[in-house]
């Protein structure tokens, strides 16, 4: 090795600072990957099977929660839950938008898979803050203004709304600017703000017009409320008002900064 020349060495280095060979997969390793890879197959095979083909988790009982007025077996009915089916494949949304179509008295619905076997449906039911009189029915609106439900009885502490808009021409100018709907949303918003102590003493929310609704409460006293515009300073300077004069009869709050009472 002393006696080689320059060259020889030159070229050795040169083979040793060029790239390694390739590295390649023996035998054992190869086997290895192959291994993993059929099994990561049988694996996801498996779950399909499990999720999809087998009787383990399907469909075999539907659970209803919340429900007041209707009936679990109302909600079971409208929901159509497909039973026996796999639990995986149930269309969840599907399910809520027939029981909102079929059950208008469902204000929101929570529809859950519960493994392995059931589906739950957690309703909320619509609460009428009004009734509208319809021959010998009443229909129930809500706090949206949506009328969900006829009745044939009355529920209790509901108030009852009544369009009166009397005067010649002011039931076509009046639906001209404000449809009916839009009233009746007025007349809920009014309801809703009402005090609590005011409320369960109201029996008729009375539309005249946009800016002229009143209320008919309890031992022949009345409420002048105007529009539902300020309902909460309305409500507050009510509840002065009827503090101040407890005698009165008749309040005006139409103008909050200018109320009064009279009739004792």
């Amino acid at each position: 090795m002393a006696g080689s020349t320059t060259a020889e060495r030159g070229e050795r280095q040169q083979e040793s600072s060029g790239p390694p060979p390739a590295r390649r997969f023996t035998p054992p390793r190869l086997r290895t990957i192959i291994i993993l890879a059929v099994a990561l197959v049988v694996l996801a095979a498996g779950s399909v099977w499990v999720l999809y083909g087998s009787n383990w988790l399907r469909v075999e009982r539907v659970s209803v929660s919340g429900t007041r007025i209707l009936t679990p077996a109302q909600v079971r009915e409208a929901a159509d839950v497909p039973v026996g089916a796999p639990l995986i494949s149930v269309d969840t949304d599907a399910i809520e938008a027939r029981l909102r179509r079929k059950l208008p008295r469902i204000d929101v619905v929570d529809v859950e898979r519960s493994w392995p076997h059931g589906i739950g449906l957690k309703v909320t039911e619509r609460t009428p803050v009004l009734l509208v009189q319809k021959g010998q029915n009443f229909v129930e609106v809500d706090d949206d203004g949506v009328r969900f439900a006829t009745v044939s009885e009355a529920p209790k502490g509901v108030p009852a709304l009544e369009l009166t808009l009397s005067r010649p021409g002011s039931r076509a100018a009046s639906l001209r600017r404000f449809d009916e709907s839009r009233l009746v949303r007025e007349a809920v918003r009014i309801a809703g703000a009402v005090p609590a102590a005011v409320a369960k003493d109201t029996r008729t929310v009375k539309v005249r017009s946009y800016d002229d609704i009143s209320l008919e409460l309890t031992g022949g006293r009345t409420v002048v409320w105007g529009s539902g515009e300020k309902s909460a300073v309305k409500a507050r300077t009510l509840t002065a008002l009827m503090k101040a004069s407890p005698d009165a009869r008749h309040f005006d709050v139409s103008v909050p900064t200018a109320p009064a009472s009279s009739g004792s």
